[in-house]
């Protein structure tokens, strides 16, 4: 038991009932309401500054202390400049459109019931969330823009960086005359509280979404009771076509791999066609090389750039999330698709090429959330396409697909309107 005496069921089963309370609000609330909450929030994050900052020190030192480094270690750290960026992103959320009340399309039956179909919240949105602290303010953000309530557990190496910007975030609601259960961070580390999430905390959970590596996907995919908007791990790649433009494939290869290698949309594995491999591959492996990139490679691509190390079997389903970089020689778009097929998970894919018809049969046979062609596979992010911040890349093919934003945490109801009509 806590300090006030109650259990870890009884404190979970409160909050989600506190949810329940939260997402009506949301719902009758005005967009204007809405608004002028993310707003508030956006601009209650400079005011908490130092005490985020304050509470992310002590969590990276504890981390570091767990032996967590490197990418890692770089996911969950904050500085004043990323501090700026959480209420940058906030604030770029209140930009957005409010999804709530839209139409999506409208008609009238021949009876003259008029018919339309309109875009609604889910509810109550639970996301688990390992690392990463921005996803707090994200995601609290875009499930107040949506009108759903939030239960935010984020992972134990941040749970203080957490729990400092959801003052922020409580501030904010609290300003705009909406009660702080709109959003709320499970505030205790124990991991029985996710098992009490995935159960539905007596069915006030109306969708989870998992952000985080293989583990704990497949944890919530398992237990779950809810519905769950999958967030695969991003097994990325980068295809360069025989066709490509070399000086091109090779800045987007680069990008792609190298200008983030701990975010999602990092390229893991690069294939390369059979028919321009021997011109292409040098050039390409030189330049991530160069970068600090180590080169894991099939026999084929070994033969032609020696200094790779030897790929194996596991390579080709390692989300690395380091400079470390699989390589595939194949046979076409065909090969190229194929191998995608066996080994990708659904998240994002490019080809680079200046055949315009390799593009489109690419884009025909890779079934990725995003495919890219001539671009940096870095560029799937909710912000690049536009949508503000986003909760994750969603790898499901039913509901939403690819970046999660404001309008994806949205359902719909049908509203039919009559004039007293009855049905003979």
């Amino acid at each position: 038991m806590d300090d006030a005496g109650m259990t870890l069921e009884a404190r979970m089963g409160q909050l989600g009932r506190a949810a329940r309370v939260g997402a009506a609000a949301l719902r009758t609330a005005t967009a204007e309401q809405r608004t002028a909450a993310i707003r508030a929030m956006a601009r209650a994050i400079p005011r908490h500054a130092e005490a985020i900052l304050a509470a992310n020190a002590r969590d990276m030192e504890e981390a570091a202390a767990k032996g967590i480094s490197g990418p890692m270690l770089e996911r969950g750290l904050l500085n004043p400049d990323r501090v700026a960026a959480l209420a940058k992103a906030i604030d770029e959320v209140a930009d957005i459109p409010d999804p709530v009340g839209a139409e999506i399309a409208r008609w009238t039956r021949p009876n003259g019931l008029d018919i339309a179909r309109v875009r609604t919240p889910i509810g109550v949105v639970a996301i688990i969330y390992e690392s990463r602290p921005n996803v707090t303010a994200d995601a609290a953000a875009l499930c107040v823009r949506s009108g759903n309530a939030a239960i935010l557990r984020g992972g134990s190496e941040c749970i203080r960086s957490n729990l400092a910007i959801y003052a922020a975030i409580a501030e904010g609601l609290a300003e705009a005359g909406l009660p702080k259960s709109c959003v709320q961070v499970v505030g205790t580390t124990d991991r029985a509280a996710v098992g009490m999430i995935l159960a539905g905390l007596d069915r006030n959970v109306d969708l989870i979404i998992p952000r985080g590596g293989k583990s704990l996907v497949a944890r919530v995919q398992a237990e779950a009771r809810a519905p769950v908007l999958g967030h695969l791990e991003g097994l990325n790649h980068v295809f360069v076509h025989a066709a490509a433009d070399p000086a091109k494939a090779r800045d987007i290869v680069i990008n792609a791999k190298l200008r983030r290698v701990s975010v999602c949309g990092a390229a893991e594995t690069l294939l390369v066609d059979k028919a321009a491999a021997e011109s292409l591959l040098p050039v390409l492996a030189e330049g991530l090389a160069n970068g600090g990139c180590e080169l894991r490679g099939d026999a084929a691509a070994r033969a032609i750039a020696p200094g790779m190390v030897e790929a194996v079997e596991d390579d080709w389903t390692t989300e690395y999330l380091e400079p470390i970089i699989s390589v595939a020689v194949v046979d076409g778009v065909e090969g190229a698709a194929a191998h995608i097929a066996r080994y990708g998970s659904g998240h994002t894919d490019a080809i680079v090429t200046e055949d315009a018809k390799a593009a489109e049969r690419f884009v025909a046979l890779v079934d990725s959330a995003i495919v890219l062609v001539n671009a940096s596979t870095q560029f799937a992010d909710g912000g690049e396409f536009g949508f503000g911040a986003e909760i994750g890349i969603a790898t499901d093919k039913l509901h939403a697909r690819g970046p999660v934003g404001a309008e994806q945490l949205t359902t719909f109801k049908y509203v039919v309107r009559g004039t007293g009509q009855t049905r003979p």
